[in-house]
């Protein structure tokens, strides 16, 4: 991540010295020009500026830096690669399959296939896919909004989910099919890699009597006579943090694990099962 933000910084400020505005066109994501040899826009077209803004494009890269480095420390860095390329390459394919259909005779959508053209896929939708990433796992963690408002990760991923659903909405009432579908195909990525740990942050009420809640309750007293001689009652699996040391932290067990292990809330849906 930290090369794709240093680089990114880089076309910024070139962009900003280019009065022409041509570099942004010869870095986008063409189709019909990259089929005629113009192969670097499958690339390139990550490190397109989001504004001109000065501020809000630092404050975009921080903010992409920060989540996609925490994110890469968390799942190690294959996974982290893994989990952006395969986001980049469904984007290029949607971006490759819109071309061809509106390209097609008598498509009668050489509207449409402009506009897609000038608006077509960004990195906007691509890295706001780690951002939900970032929700799932660190859902509680605090940041602060404007460096002063502090906030819940999880409610500005809700924010962003209402992005998302204005400019699919926005997109269909145009008749910008193609556009309105973007945000979707962009998440595809986080669905297949983070689906399971999503459905686990939606379901909190229904998890209270699942057989998860139940092995805790059992493995709580097992806990308690086990570690009765010891200093704390819960200590994670995964990073070794206990109830002692850390007593605002929740902690849970496992149903899908072999035997009764604890895992504090950070590491209840990302963790290796003990088989």
């Amino acid at each position: 991540m930290m090369y794709i933000v240093l680089i990114s910084g880089v076309v910024y400020i070139i962009d900003q010295m280019d009065t022409t505005g041509m570099l942004t066109y010869f870095l986008a994501f063409q189709p019909g020009l990259i089929m005629r040899g113009e192969v670097w826009r499958l690339i390139t077209w990550l490190f397109i500026p989001l504004d001109n803004n000065i501020i809000l494009e630092a404050i975009v890269l921080y903010f992409y830096f920060f989540i996609g480095s925490t994110l890469e420390r968390e799942w190690g860095t294959s996974k982290f690669t893994v989990y952006y390329i395969l986001g980049v390459l469904i984007n290029i394919i949607y971006g490759f399959v819109v071309w061809i259909l509106l390209n097609m005779p008598g498509s009668g959508m050489s509207l449409q296939l402009i506009l897609f053209s000038l608006t077509g896929i960004t990195p906007t939708y691509l890295n706001f896919s780690l951002f939900f990433a970032f929700a799932v796992l660190f859902p509680d963690q605090q940041i602060r909004l404007y460096f002063v408002i502090p906030i819940k990760i999880k409610w500005v991923a809700l924010i962003n989910a209402g992005f998302f659903a204005y400019s699919i909405i926005t997109s269909t009432i145009q008749g910008l099919y193609a556009a309105a579908l973007l945000p979707i195909v962009s998440l595809l990525n986080f669905f297949l890699v983070c689906g399971y740990d999503l459905i686990c942050m939606l379901r909190p009420v229904a998890a209270r009597s699942s057989p998860q809640a139940i092995n805790f309750k059992k493995a709580a007293k097992k806990a308690s006579r086990e570690y009765d001689d010891r200093h704390y009652h819960h200590k994670c699996a995964v990073c070794g943090k206990t109830d002692a040391d850390n007593p605002e932290l929740e902690f849970r067990y496992c149903s899908r694990c072999n035997g009764y292990h604890c895992f504090c809330i950070e590491h209840i849906n990302n963790h290796i099962h003990f088989q």
